[in-house]
C-alpha cells in the first residue's frame, strides 16, 4: 500500500509555470511530474562518483624515472631480466 504524503512548496512562478507546462506536454499532473522528476534526482544522487585514484609509493616520490605503470608487461619483462638475466 503506498501512502502519499501531501505537503506545499514555494517555488517562483516561472520555475512553477514551466514545470505545469513540461508536465502537460508528457501527460502528467504537476504532482507525478514533481515526483518522477524527484524519484530522478535522489537515486542519481546516490551514485556519487569514485573519489579519483591517487598512487602511494614508499618514499613519495612516485614511480622510479622511466618507469611507465601504463606498461605492465614490460615492467614485468625488466624484472624478469633482473631476476634471471637477459634473454641470450
Amino acid at each position: 500500500m503506498i501512502i502519499f504524503m501531501r505537503t506545499t512548496i514555494s517555488i517562483d512562478d516561472r520555475l512553477g509555470e514551466a514545470a505545469r507546462r513540461r508536465a502537460a506536454s508528457e501527460g502528467l499532473s504537476l504532482s507525478a511530474f514533481i515526483a518522477r522528476i524527484l524519484r530522478a534526482a535522489l537515486h542519481e544522487r546516490g551514485r556519487e562518483p569514485p573519489a579519483e585514484f591517487r598512487l602511494i609509493t614508499v618514499g613519495g616520490g612516485g614511480p622510479r624515472p622511466g618507469i611507465d605503470l601504463d606498461r605492465s608487461s614490460e615492467l614485468l619483462a625488466g624484472d624478469d631480466e633482473e631476476r634471471f638475466g637477459g634473454g641470450g
